[in-house]
């Protein structure tokens, strides 16, 4: 089991860095932020930009992985990313991952014009990746599609990584999750959305009514994955433990039963958030210190395998 962390790209450099540096020493195996302009609540907050400070934490950090947690085309252009990642792939000699996703709504969606309605979201996110893929695999690119197009876009040298940097694909509808499966080298997932009338009266209920529908999911990604022909194992399974009603971080206990969940539904990789002083994803450093310490013994736990 491979664990990771978000860290929010809220801070100033120098606070930012000692924090990348700490994901490091505590022996995560990754460490994302996420590609934003601004986000939900803390849209009024500090917001900084992701891939200088990607390319920051590269240079601030020697082993542990580096991503986006998650891109989309709500503001991004294949072309023009496709460059930034490769950049960022060579910055981190190599330890980038792209996660991507189709985006929601929101600032993001709406602060260069009108949302887009769900459908054609979905369309515009496979032509994304679909055109990220050939972008980042081969030296000159051309394209024509419904929302992007390509002239001759060169990409050289290309990337660190061969034949292009690893792909997480963020998908719980049948449509991404298909895209995830064609495209994928990992299946990214919140886990299901409850709606209130499905909690219960009680954050345990909650809880337990999220790990249902994990299951069900993860189900729904097996299908897709054999569908597309991808042998069992060969895409791993990414989750964000903090999709789940309660905090991660909340506790020791609340992540360590986490983790193991995670695992026996198959899961390679699971994410947490670093803890916030308030708000969103509010916690403890010192539950993340002692999550830390447990990380060797959480880490050598073996997913179950997919059927």
């Amino acid at each position: 089991m491979r664990i990771g962390i978000v860290l929010l790209p809220q801070d100033r450099w120098p606070e930012a860095r000692r924090r990348w540096q700490r994901a490091e020493e505590y022996g995560f195996d990754h460490a994302w932020t996420y590609d934003h302009l601004a986000w939900r609540s803390l849209v009024d907050e500090p917001w900084l930009a992701t891939v200088p400070l990607l390319a920051a934490a590269a240079t601030a950090t020697e082993r542990i992985r580096l991503g986006t947690w998650v891109a989309s085309p709500n503001y991004r252009h294949p072309v023009t990313f496709a460059k930034d990642v490769m950049g960022l792939d060579d910055v981190s000699e190599g330890r980038f991952v792209l996660g991507v996703g189709a985006g929601g709504t929101g600032v993001d969606a709406e602060v260069l014009g009108p949302p887009v309605d769900l459908r054609t979201r979905t369309e515009r996110f496979e032509e994304f990746v679909e055109m990220l893929d050939l972008l980042l695999r081969q030296p000159v690119t051309d394209h024509g599609g419904t929302h992007f197009e390509a002239h001759g876009a060169r990409m050289i040298p290309g990337c660190v990584q061969t034949p292009r940097v690893p792909f997480v694909v963020a998908a719980n509808g049948p449509r991404a999750m298909r895209v995830a499966a064609r495209h994928g080298q990992g299946w990214g997932t919140y886990g299901p959305s409850l709606g209130i009338e499905e909690t219960g009266p009680t954050p345990a209920q909650a809880q337990e009514a999220w790990w249902q529908g994990l299951a069900e999911l993860t189900a729904r990604f097996d299908a897709a994955a054999d569908e597309a022909g991808r042998a069992p194992g060969e895409v791993d399974r990414y989750l964000s433990l903090d999709g789940a009603p309660v905090f991660s971080l909340s506790s020791t206990e609340v992540l360590v039963e986490g983790v193991e969940r995670a695992a026996a539904l198959g899961y390679t990789d699971v994410v947490i958030h670093w803890p916030r002083p308030e708000g969103v994803y509010a916690g403890s450093e010192r539950t993340l210190e002692e999550v830390a310490a447990r990380l060797p013994e959480l880490q050598a736990l073996e997913p179950a395998s997919r059927p």
